[in-house]
């Protein structure tokens, strides 16, 4: 299945460039498995639309980023093994040139401050390695990282209504509370399910695979 490195190469093909597309260098990196915002992007190109409604490279970059997401659910799902090669290209060629138009539509500002359309496309083009990182990995690599940050929104609220625990060991009792009921929802058990198996004696463990 071509990665992202692949299309990279594609991408400096005749073909590519007289399409419009335009791969920047660091797809040529190896990006991390940090998952990016998608979700926020997703929201800032609905909004673009609204401020540019004849315009359409906002839908169609929205458009690549839906249908590779539908696709790497379908992985995660076991429905295929794979996202197909056709469908990679053809989403990722999609993406590239929704970019390229809209880059040529909201050329840049003298100075430093730009549009809020240029710098969504700017920063679309930069960190598109990291932007579809969710497809050339889509078993390890959500669509957005609303969970990390759902996992988080519990400490916010702890800190704005007491502003702090009243002991260093209070807070580490309270966070490792938190991070075992959090690690046991995402594998499908309630929190009231797990407190009442810790307490039981029947304490649910994180299944570890075993390497050789």
């Amino acid at each position: 299945m071509p990665c992202l490195r692949c299309f990279c190469e594609y991408g400096s093909s005749a073909r590519t460039r007289s399409a419009g597309i335009r791969v920047p260098s660091t797809m040529t990196k190896s990006p991390s498995l940090k998952p990016t915002r998608t979700a926020h992007l997703i929201r800032e190109l609905t909004a673009a639309e609204e401020d540019f409604p004849a315009q359409r490279w906002h839908q169609q970059i929205r458009w690549a980023l839906a249908g590779l997401n539908t696709q790497a659910i379908r992985v995660r799902s076991g429905e295929i093994s794979e996202i197909a090669p056709e469908a990679l290209l053809l989403h990722f060629e999609a993406f590239h040139r929704g970019i390229a138009v809209g880059l040529s539509l909201h050329p840049r500002a003298p100075g430093r401050k730009q549009t809020p359309a240029r710098n969504l496309l700017e920063r679309l083009r930069d960190q598109a390695h990291a932007v579809l990182r969710f497809a050339d990995a889509p078993r390890h690599v959500p669509f957005t990282n609303n969970c990390g940050e759902r996992a988080l929104r519990p400490v916010k609220t702890q800190l704005k209504i007491s502003g702090c625990h009243q002991s260093a060991d209070g807070a580490m009792a309270w966070l490792a509370v938190r991070s075992y009921l959090d690690s046991a929802r995402k594998h499908g058990l309630s929190a009231f399910e797990a407190i009442h198996r810790a307490f039981t004696g029947n304490l649910w463990m994180p299944p570890i695979t075993q390497t050789t």
